[in-house]
């Protein structure tokens, strides 16, 4: 077993026929619609999953089994061009709506793109940041969500080029499984490719050594609980071969920097591994870079820059929200061992404060727009706690009426669902209150729409019908009626509790807001200065044209609409 990966020889590879039209049938995959997140049952299904991989998440950890798995670093310090240069790219959050994530995917896999008059070389490495499908892991998933569009995009590298090479960190929605799809994707052995892209890591984490003296880590945390042994004795392998002159981008799979702020313990796996592994080499971390977040944000301090690179595909999240100053690691930590703590600054976001304040407005247009199946589960739950309180009130005393089964249960349910909806943390969160509070005014006021639904309903001449007339007014008009109000009563809630922190996610997710995407291009220059170019994406293109006699490595759709990337903020250089 050798300590470093040398590059490997290419084959010769057998072009697939390229497709005439956008049919499965000819592309190979099916394109997807965008994840409507607050559907009943994959909020049901993703619950269950997450519950399941936080409970049993140590029996399904497969990183304990990859110690078996081939432990060497790989080296692309000679990936340079011959002017001693090397460009590479970091996406993350893809595999969402297929609009969104090939918008990226082509982006990406151009020869070159012009930003501001500046031409900007397709990168000889793309790292994919994690989340890599929605909304759960699976072959499928995969396959028509991540591995068909970039195909797509890039279908073979030009004639007499080698492969760009693909490195992928898993995230928290490549988890739910325990790595198996993950794995089998981007750590074969053999013949692995997406596209034009080659796969080279052999682990879920790796080390890449890039020229100019810097060096790419990606650690990998199980829903950030603990970094296992295999994975500390594989970097601390590679971390021998870093010098002290050595530069080092970390990416990490979630951006512990950002959530620390409300939560001290989550940095503390990201500091540990920095002073345990890469502090005694005596290189300096420039760069930490993660995705997880659907936005763009950039933090910057004395030492380092602290990026943000969520905008892959994935629904677009909040940026008003972000706190304008952070300390790393947080003061509050019980770590005792921690390192210094410093101060950044939030100098640049996208989408901007004001544009992302004004797309949470959104919510009343876009949640039962793009969750029909909540509005129905909103409007048969209300209509059912109508029917209770309906019956209720032809019994015959005050009690009786409060405390039919019927009517206790639905109460119950609401109640139960819209706090467990508003997420309450536990209780040694120092904000918990505010999301049991929340999540309690909610259900009361979904309680009071009831109340004025059920008014309204025994005012109204179908309650007096023979029956089934009533039941069936109820479930054809009553119904529908009720559920889009229910709908635009719990986008109210979301858009008031966004502004003190709770469901932020929910208030965006609900909306699937596509555009404001980007991506990361990075430059190495021959004297080893780090460029970072953010692009962004103000809209995504949505309509594709075939390309049937393009070149083997062209895009096998092109863009029928403009597809403009510009620059998010102007070039960081790290040096």
């Amino acid at each position: 077993m050798t300590d470093v990966h040398p590059r490997p020889v290419e084959a010769e590879p057998v072009l697939p026929p390229r497709p005439r039209s956008m049919e499965p049938r000819e592309l190979g995959f099916t394109p997807q619609r965008p994840v409507g997140w607050l559907a009943p049952l994959l909020l049901l299904n993703t619950g269950l999953r997450a519950l399941l991989a936080v409970l049993f998440g140590a029996y399904l950890d497969k990183r304990e089994l990859q110690n078996s798995l081939d432990d060497a670093w790989f080296d692309h310090s000679t990936s340079a061009s011959e002017d001693g240069e090397m460009w590479f790219d970091y996406v993350a959050d893809l595999g969402d709506g297929f609009h969104a994530t090939y918008s990226v995917a082509w982006l990406l896999a151009q020869p070159s793109l012009e930003i501001d008059g500046v031409e900007l070389p397709r990168g000889r490495l793309l790292m994919m940041g994690g989340d890599q499908v929605y909304p759960l892991a699976s072959g499928d998933g995969y396959e028509s969500r991540t591995k068909g569009p970039y195909r797509a995009a890039l279908p073979e590298p030009p004639a007499g080029q080698p492969r760009p090479a693909l490195f992928a960190l898993p995230g928290n929605h490549d988890w739910y499984d325990g790595l198996t799809a993950f794995l089998r994707l981007f750590a074969r052995r053999k013949d692995g490719h997406i596209g034009g892209w080659r796969t080279e890591q052999r682990r879920s984490y790796f080390a890449v050594k890039l020229p100019g003296d810097w060096w790419l880590f990606a650690m990998d945390e199980q829903f950030g609980a603990y970094i296992d042994d295999p994975q500390l004795l594989y970097f601390e392998q590679a971390a021998r071969n870093v010098r002290p002159e050595d530069r080092i981008i970390l990416a990490t799979p979630s951006p512990k920097w950002v959530k620390a702020a409300d939560a001290p313990e989550e940095y503390d796996a990201t500091d540990y591994f920095i002073r345990t592994i890469l502090a005694p080499t005596g290189a300096h971390v420039r760069v930490l870079v993660s995705g997880d977040l659907h936005h763009y944000a950039r933090y910057s301090g004395e030492d380092r820059e602290l990026i943000t690179c969520g905008g892959g595909g994935a629904y677009l999240l909040a940026t008003h929200q972000l706190p304008e100053q952070i300390t790393v690691p947080p003061e509050e930590t019980l770590t005792r061992n921690k390192s210094r703590s410093r101060v950044y600054d939030l100098v640049s976001r996208f989408p901007d404060a004001a544009t992302s304040r004004r797309m949470s407005w959104g919510v009343f247009k876009r949640v039962p727009a793009r969750n029909p199946g909540f509005a129905t589960m909103l409007g048969i739950i209300q209509t059912l706690t109508m029917l209770a309180m309906a019956g209720a009130a032809s019994q015959g005393g005050s009690i009786q009426r409060l405390f039919t089964i019927p009517l206790g249960l639905m109460v119950v349910i609401i109640l139960a669902g819209t706090v467990l909806f508003a997420r309450p943390p536990g209780a040694s969160f120092s904000h918990h209150a505010r999301h049991w509070l929340f999540g309690l005014g909610h259900g009361f006021a979904q309680i009071g729409l009831a109340v004025l639904g059920t008014w309204v309903w025994l005012r109204l001449p179908a309650y007096d019908w023979p029956w089934p007339g009533p039941l069936v007014v109820a479930a054809v008009i009553y119904g529908p009626i009720i559920g889009f109000l229910s709908t635009q009563l719990c986008a109210l809630y979301l858009l008031i509790a966004g502004q003190f922190q709770v469901n932020v996610n929910e208030l965006f997710a609900g909306q699937g807001i596509e555009d404001a995407k980007s991506f990361l291009r990075l430059h190495i220059a021959a004297d080893g200065t780090l460029t970072i170019h953010p692009i962004g994406i103000d809209k995504v293109c949505k309509k594709w044209t075939p390309d049937p006699d393009g070149e083997p490595h062209a895009s096998w759709l092109t863009p029928a609409d403009p597809l403009v990337a510009h620059p998010i903020e102007p070039p960081i250089v790290v040096r």
